[in-house]
């Protein structure tokens, strides 16, 4: 089909053309597709106008038909079946028998706290899914969820808008110490408690605004002695050494879990905050993500 008609044809004059070429008949076409046969004898008209050819001639029993009939006839009923195929397509997603790969943004910490309980799910549930983690700005966030580069954001995003979102869990940030810190002998009223962080040195994580804008608020950015790049390397430091840092408490408690160190839960600013689960009302219907925003919030959400 030349390309210069391809904007005149109707899809349904194709869907005719098919008929007849399969029924050799344009009665028996036009009963196929639920049309008087004055009207299909129209659109076969309207078609042989715009190809330029007559497409099917009598025969005995019907119509037989040319030889360009023929030719179009392999493309048309491949782009018919193609069609058909994509608008047919089941609403489902096989986790057990698929290979996606997703893509979340995840900080690093994030990573820590929740991809080995992710991973160990999806390893029951469908071992040949992957994920990939991306972690990008907040600006990038919103755009990258919209046009498919990502999957998923994860975390506690304040600075992104106009997404999708389900909440998952409260948090809170407190501050993490190593096992018998002098700070931790004795009790304090919550006054003096945000006073006594004055005594302490910290060490803080230059890709984690929040816990920076906590240490800005209580003036404590002269006390801070290291700036690293990741979260995760903080315990080791913080178990070696009397430095202090501000993180999120269901992480920390995932270390004191395992021993050697403390928890301090000052009454400071912004400690309280929320994770959530983002993703673009674009992919809202999509049954793989869909698929994988259950498990999460089976997963992760308050109660679950």
């Amino acid at each position: 089909m030349n390309a210069m008609h391809i904007d005149s044809i109707d899809l349904n004059l194709l869907r005719l053309f098919d008929a007849v070429y399969r029924a050799r008949s344009v009665s028996r076409a036009a009963e196929a597709l639920g049309l008087t046969q004055p009207a299909a004898s129209h659109g076969l008209g309207r078609l042989r106008l715009l190809l330029k050819d007559a497409l099917f001639m009598r025969a005995p029993g019907g119509v037989a038909p040319t030889p360009r009939a023929d030719r179009l006839a392999v493309a048309v009923q491949a782009a018919l079946g193609t069609l058909e195929e994509a608008l047919n397509e089941p609403d489902r997603f096989e986790p057990s028998a698929s290979r996606k790969t997703f893509r979340i943004h995840m900080s690093d910490i994030g990573e820590g706290r929740f991809l080995p309980v992710l991973m160990a799910r999806l390893g029951a549930l469908a071992p040949g899914v992957r994920l990939e983690t991306l972690p990008l700005p907040p600006a990038e966030i919103a755009p990258a969820l919209d046009n498919g580069r990502i999957d998923f954001a994860f975390g506690f995003l304040p600075k992104v808008r106009d997404t999708q979102r389900a909440h998952l869990l409260k948090d809170r940030y407190i501050v993490l110490l190593r096992a018998g810190h002098p700070f931790t002998r004795g009790r304090r009223n919550s006054g003096a408690l945000l006073d006594a962080l004055q005594t302490l040195e910290y060490v803080a994580v230059r890709t984690h605004a929040e816990t920076l804008r906590i240490l800005q608020l209580l003036n404590l950015e002269d006390r801070v002695r290291l700036t690293t790049e990741h979260f995760m390397v903080l315990p080791a430091i913080v178990r070696a050494t009397d430095l202090a840092v501000v993180m999120p408490r269901n992480i920390a408690r995932g270390f004191a879990q395992e021993g050697g160190y403390a928890i301090v839960e000052p009454a400071f600013p912004l400690r309280d905050f929320s994770v959530s689960l983002h993703w673009s009302k674009r992919f809202e219907g999509d049954a793989a993500n869909r698929w994988l925003r259950q498990v999460i919030r089976e997963l992760f959400s308050e109660g679950a």
